[in-house]
């Protein structure tokens, strides 16, 4: 039977590590030896051993579909280079997240959970680089983060509510994704599809997500570029219209689209082995 494996992340090819980029570390690609994320209980080398073991015993069945192109070209570069792949981005339900508010003078970070990984830092350092009459809005906060949370940055929990996170997409200006390590998030499609530009650190997948009419990249842990970002796009709101933001959402992100494609997959798999 034909085995259809999703990666979220680069865990499956090394000996532990979900992502490597905070210590640039190039061990998976031979062989994982002493872990640089790990001081005590390193497994690295056996977890390695293992998988590439296990995943090598099915490699005739297997075909791997990585949600980024930014994932694939590890996968080709790892023990699984010779393996089928075929790359899928993720969907979201353009139905349900769809430019229904009207915009306002708000900057939109939406995280769960939020961590310095997440970029949260780099968010409160903003608040210093922005006028007071712009809004920094943190979605999905936990009580001790907001507690902590400085004057000036507008702190929520985490919702449950699609319809509420539809209306923070929608009345933001712009939404920032300061993320440090990533694959392919998916809050960068949701803010698209509600008509909101996208500026997102260069990290792993996430750029993938925007071109030059719906966003803008920026390089890691630049907030002054971060900041002058925000304020092009809030300041020239012609340059990164709603529309564009919707209509890639829907060409290139809709869930349907994509599940399609698993579908085609699905099917030209099962044709063959018959």
């Amino acid at each position: 039977m034909p085995i259809i494996c999703t990666f979220h992340d680069c865990w499956a090819f090394t000996g532990g590590c979900a992502y490597f980029d905070r210590v640039d570390c190039r061990q998976w690609v031979s062989e994982c030896i002493k872990c640089p994320l790990k001081s005590h209980f390193d497994r690295s080398r056996q977890n390695f051993k293992l998988k590439k073991e296990l995943f090598i015993s099915i490699q005739n069945k297997l075909t791997i579909v990585p949600v980024s192109n930014w994932l694939e070209g590890f996968i080709k570069q790892s023990f699984l280079r010779n393996f089928r792949i075929k790359m899928i981005h993720n969907g979201i339900d353009t139905n349900k997240f769809k430019p229904i508010f009207s915009k306002s003078r708000v900057v939109l970070g939406v995280a769960l959970p939020w961590s310095a990984r997440k970029g949260l830092e780099d968010m409160i350092k903003l608040r210093g680089l922005l006028s007071d009459d712009i809004e920094i809005r943190l979605v999905g906060l936990n009580d001790e983060q907001l507690k902590n949370l400085p004057i000036g940055i507008t702190g929520i929990k985490r919702t449950q509510s699609i319809e509420e996170l539809v209306r923070h997409y929608g009345e933001a200006a712009v939404f920032v994704n300061p993320t440090y390590e990533d694959n392919f998030p998916t809050t960068n499609l949701e803010a698209l599809a509600c008509g909101t530009p996208v500026i997102t650190y260069r990290t792993g997948g996430s750029p993938e997500a925007v071109d030059s009419e719906t966003g803008i990249v920026i390089d890691k842990g630049d907030i002054e570029s971060l900041a002058g970002a925000i304020m092009k796009v809030i300041d020239n709101p012609d340059l990164f219209p709603a529309s564009a933001c919707r209509a890639r959402a829907e060409a290139h992100f809709d869930k349907n689209i994509q599940f399609g494609k698993y579908i085609d997959l699905y099917d030209s798999l099962s044709n063959k082995s018959k």
